[in-house]
């Protein structure tokens, strides 16, 4: 089985990507979203670390967001406690799909947590600054000042598209994307 990563800045639109390649995908970010709604050991351990934000089951995205917000470093003991649950479901997520030609694996800071592997393909996908501020706008609990965080923590552009055997120049375009990923599956 060949593990595809993919890499990018926040709204490159790596998720739409992702789906394009036409094999499983572990989305790391809807997962979180699962625990957030599903997990009480979660809530219970970020309750004990951050209790000033964490009150009530489910967890809400925003208190997340504030507690990052209120506090950078908030980040860093909130990423420890989840990270660690993401790591055991993505693990489960390749147990499943060990005989299949290939998974893709969209998880934010697949560098950043060295979660991927030696063998691993990966594929960077590049947008324009323009286009992705257009896109985060409209995403519904979008800051800036957030945004300013998230990146602080990633690998530099550079780094990533260097380490990355294949880029797609993503132009929002289903036909661009999957001229793409054509061109990346041939190669495979």
């Amino acid at each position: 089985m060949k593990r595809i990563g993919i890499l990018g800045n926040i709204g490159s639109g790596k998720s739409y990507v992702a789906r394009c390649f036409g094999f499983p995908v572990f989305n790391a970010d809807k997962e979180v979203s699962k625990l957030y709604k599903n997990d009480k050991k979660i809530f219970y351990k970020l309750k004990k670390i951050l209790p000033k934000y964490f009150n009530k089951f489910p967890i809400k995205k925003h208190e997340v967001l504030n507690a990052i917000l209120d506090e950078r470093n908030n980040l860093k003991k909130i990423v420890k406690i989840v990270h660690l649950e993401i790591r055991k479901k993505m693990n489960l997520f390749l147990k499943r799909n060990k005989n299949k030609k290939a998974v893709i694996l969209d998880v934010p800071l697949l560098l950043e947590n060295k979660i991927n592997k030696k063998g691993d393909i990966l594929v960077f996908v590049q947008s324009n600054k323009f286009d992705i501020q257009k896109k985060l706008k409209k995403r519904k609990n979008f800051d800036q000042k957030l945004l300013y965080i998230f990146k602080k923590i990633q690998f530099p552009v550079d780094y990533k598209k260097k380490k990355s055997q294949f880029i797609i120049k993503n132009d929002f375009t289903r036909k661009t994307v999957l001229k793409y990923v054509k061109y990346i599956l041939k190669q495979l």
